[in-house]
């Protein structure tokens, strides 16, 4: 991998957290700056535990929301509605073409 030489100012805590951690592993500071930055990257897509608490009472909220009833009953909406789409639509006679609800004719 080629090397590039970079600037950044960081504060003081930060400095002295990458000197200590160089030490304490036996690695130069530019190998603890890779690593941490490699880890990081790695970690962007993932959500924090804030946020997945924060999805899972959310989460917890609204499942009590949700209509509990037979199966056998959400099957038959489920089968109506594909029969419906395949017949194009649940068309109601103010819905059919050439009829217009509003506005002039």
């Amino acid at each position: 991998m080629a090397a590039n030489k970079v600037t950044f100012t960081l504060d003081a805590e930060t400095v002295h957290r990458i000197e200590d951690a160089a030490e304490r592993l036996a690695k130069p500071k530019s190998q603890i700056v890779r690593e941490a930055v490699a880890e990081y990257h790695g970690r962007i897509d993932r959500l924090s535990e804030s946020e997945i608490q924060k999805r899972l009472k959310i989460f917890d909220t609204l499942m009590p929301l949700i209509p509990i009833r037979p199966e056998r009953e959400t099957d038959e909406e489920l089968k109506e509605i594909r029969r419906a789409r395949r017949s194009g639509g649940r068309l109601t006679r103010a819905e059919k073409p050439g009829i217009r609800l509003y506005g002039p004719r």
